[in-house]
């Protein structure tokens, strides 16, 4: 990790550290508009470790929410001879992602898209070999459902927030993850809780 994408990854950890303070005291209605809800560092890392690991990886990100796991994600993109495309429904998010990627000079290995995640990955003009899954929850099995038929051979889905804040949602997802042919799933107690998945198609 060079200096300039960590600098930007420490601009990140700060408004973490500040967001865990908040969230001990009174919040705003509005507060999810303004909050990163980032995947955290150990999520973080184990991500990028993961998308290293493919050679020239498509990474599909569905939630940019504020840009912090897209810089692990286009780090590791960069590394690979990759390319991210990132999916997020709120302009201001997604145009606050695309500043700190610049920050950090991966703006050539990150590609942002501003809408609706299931119309933009049905839109999809390309096969995929990662996913991060992190919107809400309630889209994660809708999500499955349309890039399912877009993963490579050998693709890794990774959902996050399986543990916390869970729910019927999360476990919805989990029990039609694990049932879908090809694919074979655990459940790792890193951050916030991640199902991690990988896809073989049926022969």
């Amino acid at each position: 990790m060079n200096t300039q994408i960590q600098a930007v990854l420490d601009h990140y950890h700060q408004r973490i550290a500040q967001e865990q303070k908040l969230a001990r005291e009174d919040r705003g209605k509005d507060w999810r508009q303004q909050a990163l809800l980032a995947v955290g560092p150990e999520t973080g890392q184990l991500i990028n470790i993961l998308a290293s690991s493919l050679r020239e990886p498509v990474i599909l990100e569905i939630g940019t929410s504020f840009g912090y796991s897209g810089i692990w994600l286009a780090e590791a993109a960069q590394r690979s001879g990759g390319r991210v495309i990132s999916l997020e429904l709120h302009e201001h998010k997604s145009l606050y992602a695309q500043e700190r990627a610049r920050e950090a000079g991966l703006a050539d290995w990150i590609e942002h898209r501003i809408g609706d995640a299931l119309q933009l990955i049905d839109a999809l003009e390309t096969k995929v070999d990662f996913v991060l899954l992190d919107l809400w929850k309630d889209l994660y099995v809708p999500s499955l459902e349309r890039f399912l038929p877009k993963l490579n051979p050998g693709a890794i889905i990774v959902a996050d927030n399986i543990l916390r804040p869970g729910g019927e949602d999360v476990q919805r997802y989990q029990q039609v993850v694990r049932q879908t042919p090809g694919i074979s799933s655990v459940l790792l107690p890193v951050g916030s809780g991640l199902e991690i998945s990988r896809y073989e198609p049926p022969t």
